[in-house]
């Protein structure tokens, strides 16, 4: 039975003020058509009057009077006069109480298509820059034009611009599958940045301050949390397996993003400004689909793809020699950084190195893994020789596992001696500690921790308290996507044939040397298979960073990476130029 609670107010002298005629300080009603029940409460005494009224009448009853001592009192005894009245102690049970949870859960629903709109300033590279952001909602549709998501996003453009068709828009997305647009949004492309230290470590208290590399000043930028992340919900939230297939795939979360995207550009006037699409780590994945998925099903073509730690499945997940031997050089770069190497190495700066490690890698140890045991004693040995010397690792290790180490026993055992520690798996700088010395895996991973504690109550200040984005739904860091179909993975192929068809389209690939998730090594090896030809490498471009998974995180590189996406922007807008070849 549904709980209805109400108040009484007055005019008195042109003022609207609450009283209680006849000492009423309290009254509920209960009922589903009608009314069926009066709590009331008068003076000292509990009544509960049983009434069948016409809710129409029952307001007539209530309704304020010029003169409310006296009416009230003719309206209250009418009332009793239509109810069966007894002492509320007489009875066996209370009467219902409004549930708090049902009043908080109405709070937690977030409209489906909803904006909000704020004004701020930042000074980007010396020059300050007024900016409009609009956070808010905006549907997913079917096919037959009902709702089935809505996704949250944040909207920044520069103000005063004379010509907003002509002015780029970079369009964001971060990875996991599963991981909310929260990365890239609060540390690295947008106007505002976690507080952290110059290496990227948190500081208390929390909070948010002025990014003054933002390429605000270059683009406008909007970043969209996919189904389930951040404050973004499938509706209903709960889905069985056949609709949770529409969003939790490589090929259905390319569908419905590019679907999305769609309204997104149409909604704001954006058909005619240049596009660039940014995604991080598996967000890399996502964006080689959207740039054929947005040509072939939406029309909308693409300036610039940028793919920041991008992650190649099909070299993840299939493993084999290639997959083995592309950990080297990461191998090399965070032993280089933790004062492992010989002294041979380590003398040297690490982009002197590297390269060697690099060619060693293509050269001879993909085709030494590539014989398994079909190699001679006497190769094995000279491989696991060179290894151990380009790792940190001993060659005795290296043997052990059949020269292929996983990143997990490198993580565990490059200081193993040397302290203990652990080494982190996104950014390897950072050092965590192990209940056991002895094992193949870290017990945690110390670089994730330590950017959860600060960028989860960042993101939740930042968007209640400045973009005003008020609610008590939960902010997804990490959404429930999984189980993910990866089956029919075709990105690569995807972003070749967009490329094909539309010569305005560049890629730009970031990576950070340090990270052992997705290894900028293998992030070259993926750019490199985009175009076995050759005849479209003059439109990728490799940039590396002394850094880890989110090499923007440390302030060198947030300046240097930033500055790499505007000359990156500013080379490939078309001014005037003809798609042709």
């Amino acid at each position: 039975m549904k709980l209805f609670v109400f108040k009484l107010c007055s005019n008195k002298r042109g003022k609207t003020e609450e009283y209680n005629p006849m000492g009423l300080t309290s009254f509920q009603t209960s009922g589903r058509k009608g009314l069926d029940s009066l709590y009331l409460k008068v003076g000292k005494v509990d009544i509960l009057t049983t009434v069948r009224l016409n809710p129409k009448l029952f307001y007539l009853f209530l309704k304020p009077t010029q003169n409310p001592p006296l009416m009230n009192k003719l309206y209250l005894g009418i009332l009793l006069l239509f109810s069966f009245q007894f002492p509320l102690q007489a009875q066996k049970k209370d009467p219902p109480e409004p549930k708090a949870e049902l009043q908080s859960e109405h709070q937690r629903k977030i409209p489906i298509d909803t904006t909000i709109t704020t004004q701020h300033s930042v000074t980007i590279n010396g020059t300050p820059i007024e900016y409009t952001a609009i956070t808010g909602m905006q549907p997913a549709w079917d096919e037959n034009g009902q709702p089935i998501a809505a996704l949250q996003y944040t909207y920044y453009t520069r103000n005063n611009v004379k010509d907003r068709a002509a002015r780029p828009l970079l369009i964001s997305f971060n990875g996991g599958p599963g991981s909310a647009s929260v990365w890239m949004h609060l540390a690295y492309t947008g106007p505002r940045a976690l507080k952290i230290d110059d290496e990227g470590y948190p500081v208390q208290p929390y909070g948010v301050q002025d990014n003054p590399f933002s390429v605000l000043d270059v683009t406008d930028i909007v970043y969209v949390n996919p189904a389930n992340t951040g404050y973004s919900r499938t509706i209903p939230e709960e889905l069985d397996e056949k609709d949770r297939k529409k969003f939790f795939g490589i090929n259905s979360d390319i569908k419905y993003l590019a679907e999305w995207l769609n309204t997104f550009v149409t909604r704001n006037n954006r058909w005619r400004s240049p596009k660039y699409i940014i995604g991080e780590s598996y967000g890399g994945t996502r964006v080689m689909g959207l740039s054929l998925a947005l040509q072939e099903q939406q029309w909308m073509y693409l300036n610039g793809v940028i793919m920041v730690s991008p992650a190649d499945y099909k070299i993840l997940r299939n493993g084999g020699p290639v997959s083995d031997a592309l950990n080297l050089p990461y191998f090399t770069a965070a032993a280089w950084y933790h004062k492992a190497l010989p002294a041979e190495l380590q003398n040297k700066d690490l982009l002197k190195i590297l390269p060697e490690s690099e060619e060693y890698t293509l050269n001879t140890l993909i085709p030494a893994l590539a014989k398994g045991w079909n190699i001679t004693d006497t190769d094995k040995n000279a491989v696991a020789e060179k290894m151990a010397y380009y790792s940190g690792l001993s060659k005795e290790a290296i043997l052990d596992q059949n020269l292929v180490v996983p990143p997990s026993y490198f993580w565990k055992n490059l200081l193993k001696d040397k302290g203990a520690y652990t080494l982190g798996r996104l950014d390897s700088r950072y050092l965590g500690f192990d209940r056991q010395v002895a094992g193949m895996d870290p017990d945690y991973n110390p670089e994730l921790t330590s950017w959860l504690h600060s960028f989860t109550p960042a993101i939740n200040y930042y968007m209640q308290e400045e973009l005003n984005f008020k609610t008590d739904i939960k902010y997804n860091m990490f959404g429930p996507v999984h189980p993910w179909d990866n089956e029919n993975d075709t990105t690569r192929d995807d972003l070749r044939q967009a490329m094909a068809q539309n010569p305005y389209l560049n890629v730009l690939v970031q990576s950070g040397y340090y990270d052992g998730a997705v290894t900028y090594f293998g992030a070259k090896y993926t750019m490199w298979q985009v175009d076995p030809s050759g005849r479209m490498k003059d439109r990728f471009e490799f940039k590396g960073y002394r850094s880890g998974h989110m090499m923007y995180l440390r302030r060198d590189d947030l300046e240097k990476s930033n500055n790499d996406i505007r000359a990156f922007i500013e080379r490939t807008l078309a001014k005037g130029e003809s798609a042709k070849y």
